[in-house]
């Protein structure tokens, strides 16, 4: 390997520039999502997010390829940090024995996702979903440009880096599904379909994603409304059907 840094498959300059590139790097991520959230990816040109930290245009390329190299690493850097906080959360409360109330039952369709054969009866599913839960409303929180140029931009995404983020938003939502299951194993709440796990996991997405138009609640506020209505919707008991 020469003297060169070279770029990671993103385009972004090798961490051997330093303390201070890795530091430039983060302010321009920084601006750009400010910029993309408000203006929209192709409304933003790279002179502009060059502007916003005190460089010229061409000087960015320094740091990154290009527009859509900038995207893919927040867009991708959001899912990959999403799903690893979820399996930590799963790994650091799975490790116990089953429910004892709740032995998985090898008939039952419910106990069937690697949660359930792993020991993770309705009780264990439910404290690892409740963490789920409120994981997610912190990162959203903190990060409602994130959350707008996601729902808006993600199709601006390369084709590579676009594939990456569908492949691990599915492991996201597959995790978030099978704890649902797990969760509602049993009366009054019972969800044996994985597709209606699945949708009821899209749906939370949905109400958690919410916070770029919650700013006048404030975000403590905010945080328990959205822990309160996402464990209503997730947890309780379907309504009874009218006759």
């Amino acid at each position: 390997m020469g003297g060169t840094p070279q770029p990671d498959r993103r385009g972004a300059v090798g961490n051997n520039r330093g303390a201070v590139t890795g530091s430039r790097r983060e302010q321009i991520l920084d601006a750009a999502a400010d910029l993309f959230a408000r203006k929209g990816f192709h409304g933003v040109p790279i002179d502009e997010i060059g502007a916003a930290v005190g460089i010229t245009g061409p000087a960015l390329y320094r740091h990154f390829a290009g527009k859509e190299a900038i995207l893919a690493e927040m867009l991708v850097g959001i899912s990959e940090q999403l799903l690893a906080g979820a399996q930590a959360q799963l790994g650091e409360d799975d490790g116990g024995s089953a429910d004892p109330a709740d032995p998985a039952d090898p008939a039952d369709p419910a106990t069937q996702d690697p949660h359930h054969r792993a020991g993770l009866g309705p009780a264990r599913a439910t404290a690892v979903l409740i963490a789920l839960v409120d994981r997610h409303i912190e990162f959203a929180l903190d990060h409602p440009a994130l959350i707008t140029i996601q729902l808006r931009d993600l199709d601006a995404l390369p084709a590579q880096d676009l594939a990456t983020v569908r492949r691990l938003q599915r492991a996201y939502v597959g995790i978030w599904a099978d704890l649902i299951r797990a969760a509602r194993g049993g009366p009054p709440a019972r969800t044996d379909d994985p597709y209606e796990a699945t949708a009821m996991a899209h749906a939370a997405f949905g109400l958690l994603n919410s916070t770029p138009h919650s700013a006048r609640l404030g975000p403590a506020a905010t945080a328990r409304l959205l822990h309160r209505m996402a464990l209503r919707a997730l947890l309780a008991p379907d309504p009874p059907v009218p006759d």
